[in-house]
Order: C-alpha cells, then structure tokens, then sequence
C-alpha cells in the first residue's frame, strides 16, 4: 500500500512508521492521522511484525496538528478532527512500540509519542503541549496519559504553562527511557526494537496486554490478572523451547506459538 504523508518499511520482524511532511515539520493533518490508522491496522494483522518503530523525517519528530486545519472549527467539526481514536489504536497494538524523537515533538506530536510503550530522545528533542496558548487543550490523550507517566503535579505544570521541556528534563521526569545524540537516534531504537523481536512474540504480547490493564486495577486484581497470564504462557511452544535452551544451555530460537 502507498501513502502520502507516511513510509511504512518492514524489516525482517521490525516496522518502521515514519511520520513523513518534513517540510511541514511533519505537523499531523487528518489525511495523515487517516493514514497511520491503516498502517495501524496493517500491523495489528501482521503476525510477522513483532516491534514497531515510530519516527519522523527530517530534523523534527512531529510539531503538533497543523493550526490551518482547525483554525475555523465549531465543536462538532473538532471532535470529528479529533486524533484520539487512532492513538488509542496505536497504543493498543499488541507488538511493543518505539518512539524515536528528536527536534519538536509539540501538541499531538506529543500526545502520540505518549501513546507509545517506550521513548527515545535525541539531544535535541523538544517536548511540550502549547494547546494552552491558542485558547483551547490537549485533545488526544495528554490530560490523560501525561500524568499516568510522570504524575499529575508534574503533567499540570507541562499542560498548564504551555512551555516546552528538552530531552534532559524528559529525561528526568521519567518521560523518556534514554537520551542520545540525534545522529545515533534511529539506529539506537532500531537496535532495541531488534533485540526486543528476537523475544517470544506470544510472551511479549502478554506483557504488554498485563501492563497496560493492570495499571489501571488495584494491585489484587492486576496480580491475579498477571497470574492468569503469565500460567497461560506455559501452553505456547515458546516457552517449552525457552526452558529447554535454558536447561540445554543454548541459544533459543522462538516461534510465535
């Protein structure tokens, strides 16, 4: 399939989506937000892909939905333009997802780095909600998960100045895993995102699909959740080939079944 405003490229088990209007600083319009939905699909399907790796091209990750587009909105016309649902797909993939982020990545930018598992920064990588500044909010999960990664406190003082933070205070706020230098960026999250594939695609799946749930349960109710996972596992071929490489000493070769 080909897109206009993004690149989607396979890598033996690893997809890289690469968000694509450079020359825009790849600001999210609906044609694009309408493309990474499918690509979204195509990778839900995708029982090869087993990680998936979002970057954008150029010097800039993404600065946030283009103001053109939304300039005129009333209401109805802004929840229809809403990004929300097609983030709320990305963050529910199965496979783990990456985000590589250097230069801007501003309002919806922002908001669909969030939506991803882990957060690599390049040095020069800019974060921030502005929506604040233009008489209006966060409309595609910052309210929301901005706090579930750094705390409330932390996420209404990001939200309610509008200011932007650089990868060092990302870094310390929790809100990215590792910072560095823009040229090493992408190979650092595409060397992650291989070694991540080389796991059990089953087991992976399932910690992923625990975590996500359970950190919205109490602690009762997410370890039992875990325990259901976790014995579930020992009905999969991969984890028969994991404990008998472990117990033969040698190198596992899983399988996704």
């Amino acid at each position: 399939m080909t897109f206009n405003h993004i690149v989607l490229d396979v890598n033996k088990h690893v997809a890289t989506l690469t968000l694509n209007r450079p020359k825009v600083l790849n600001a999210l319009n609906r044609a694009m937000v309408d493309e990474i939905d499918q690509t979204v699909d195509i990778i839900a399907r995708s029982s090869d892909i087993r990680v998936v790796v979002l970057t954008g091209a150029g010097k800039h990750f993404a600065a946030g939905a283009d103001v053109n587009d939304m300039a005129n909105m009333v209401p109805e016309e802004a929840r229809n333009f809403a990004f929300s649902s097609t983030f709320n797909k990305l963050e529910s993939l199965p496979q783990p997802v990456i985000a590589a982020v250097k230069g801007y990545a501003l309002g919806a930018g922002f908001e669909i780095a969030l939506a991803a598992d882990i957060r690599l920064a390049g040095s020069s990588a800019r974060f921030g909600l502005p929506e604040i500044n233009l008489g209006i909010m966060p409309g595609a999960g910052g309210t929301q998960r901005l706090p579930r990664i750094i705390g409330c406190a932390q996420a209404k003082e990001i939200i309610f100045l509008g200011d932007n933070i650089d990868a060092a205070a990302a870094l310390e706020l929790g809100l990215v895993n590792r910072v560095v230098e823009d040229e090493a960026l992408l190979d650092e999250a595409l060397k992650m995102a291989e070694k991540i594939s080389s796991k059990p695609p089953l087991a992976l799946r399932m910690v992923k699909r625990t975590v996500n749930t359970g950190i919205n349960l109490d602690i009762k109710a997410g370890t039992e959740l875990e325990a259901i996972a976790w014995s579930d596992l020992f009905a999969t071929q991969d984890q028969k080939e994991g404990m008998r490489a472990f117990l033969d000493k040698r190198k596992p070769e899983f399988n996704g079944r």
